[in-house]
């Protein structure tokens, strides 16, 4: 019988078009198919108890109690309520970074399924709803997925995994640092330094069992900021003798959109500037002192962004020269350009072609979406894909987006995350072996 294998092995390797499977590719695939109920069960589980930014807490716990179980060394409380946990394989290699994000969001589930949460918790003071409402429960349980199944194989492996499960990738609450960012200053990326690290990210508009990449800058720089605009009060029949922080702030939102429409080059790379809050005045016929704008800036090319929050600054100092108020700027980056090392990238698409069929695997467009996964590839060669969440056959166009109370992700095909990350980790070891 096992000559007969061997002889259809060698036979099948000799067809045109055709590869026999690797031992380690037979193993990943067959283990990663195994371990699919608990993906879902680990996912529904994580789903129904979401937890915060830096609130983590029982997800910590319910993560760290999986990987020690399976053999890992366990660190908990990283940058608060992180994990991170390593993996020591049989043979010398490089040190390989895997992460996932772990917290939820204040938003209220809509969608009717039996694993719905009804979670209330803190946020700024205030009581709200809370859920997985951007797919990081997918993230975890896919994770926690593929450390088992590189457990299983630890002998096998060539290098060390470190697998980092982070808190607040969603931003933290107030002005405080954010998890990626966190998690990188406590030095989770040395001892051993990380050689490359790969992110994923499941997508509500994409099919399952699909898999979209890009090379270069994938996801936009995202920039939080603040417009505070002190002016002078008077009554609503009489501006004149005022200064009407109101009427300011509407020129400056107007004048801020000129920087993207009139003055960046949007051949080279698309900017974003929001204004999501405006804040002042108390009665109808009063016009207030104060006035405050809050909102947020898209880049995708660090130059670009750079030479926008210059001229953010000409357009408010202009508004408080012409009109004689007090106008105060604030910008707070929170996350990078998230940027994929093309020569990574080109190396790990056949990992991705193994894991989801090669016509399953897509380019895709950069987004202005953004993800703090960004920080990690500032300190060693990174790749970050999407991995499709979408029932199969439903209009991509009808997909509830991410942030949203009707997101609903399918969590049938979960362990296409799982082969893509155990691929990617045994193809890069056998390329870089030390």
């Amino acid at each position: 019988m096992r000559i007969l294998i061997s002889c259809l092995i060698i036979w099948i390797g000799l067809i045109p078009g055709l590869k026999a499977q690797t031992p380690s590719e037979a193993i990943i695939e067959s283990k990663s198919k195994a371990i699919s109920p608990k993906l879902i069960e680990w996912r529904r589980h994580i789903h129904q108890q979401p937890e915060l930014a830096f609130n983590e807490f029982k997800t910590m716990e319910y993560i760290a109690a999986h990987l020690r179980k399976i053999g890992l060394e366990v660190t908990t409380n990283v940058a608060r309520t992180g994990v991170v946990a390593i993996l020591k394989g049989g043979k010398p290699g490089p040190v390989i970074g895997l992460r996932a994000d772990i917290d939820g969001l204040p938003v209220k589930e809509r969608v009717d399924i039996p694993y719905k949460s009804t979670v209330i918790a803190e946020y700024l003071g205030n009581q709200v709803p809370v859920m997985h409402a951007c797919g990081h429960d997918t993230h975890t349980a896919i994770l926690m997925g593929t450390a088992e199944v590189l457990a299983s194989m630890k002998k096998d492996i060539a290098g060390t995994i470190k697998f980092f499960f982070q808190p607040a990738e969603e931003g933290a609450p107030g002005n405080e640092i954010g998890g990626a960012a966190l998690m990188i200053s406590e030095g989770v990326m040395d001892n051993p330094k990380v050689d490359v690290v790969f992110g994923l990210h499941i997508q509500s508009s994409l099919e399952i069992g699909k898999i979209l990449y890009k090379s270069g800058a994938m996801m936009a720089a995202a920039d939080w900021f603040s417009i505070k605009i002190k002016g002078k009060q008077t009554h609503g029949s009489t501006p004149w003798t005022g200064i009407d922080p109101i009427t300011i702030g509407a020129q400056i939102i107007n004048n801020l959109q000129t920087i993207v429409s009139r003055q960046e080059d949007l051949t080279l790379a698309p900017v974003v500037i929001t204004v999501g809050k405006f804040q002042s005045g108390v009665r109808q016929n009063i016009i207030p002192e104060d006035a405050e704008l809050l909102g947020t800036i898209r880049t995708l090319d660090s130059e670009m962004q750079k030479d926008v929050h210059e001229k953010m600054h000409k357009v408010v100092n202009a508004a408080a020269d012409s009109w004689g108020a007090k106008i105060e700027l604030t910008i707070d980056t929170k996350t990078l350009v998230t940027y994929n090392d093309p020569e990574l990238v080109e190396d790990m698409i056949p990992s991705l072609q193994r894991a989801a069929g090669k016509n399953n695997v897509q380019p895709g467009r950069w987004t202005t979406g953004a993800e703090d996964f960004s920080y990690f590839g500032e300190k060693a060669p990174a790749f970050f894909f999407n991995l499709g969440g979408m029932p199969k056959g439903q209009d991509p166009n009808k997909a509830a987006p991410h942030h949203t109370p009707d997101f609903y992700i399918d969590d049938s095909m979960l362990d296409v995350g799982v082969k893509a990350f155990c691929n990617m980790v045994i193809d890069y070891a056998s390329m870089k072996k030390k």
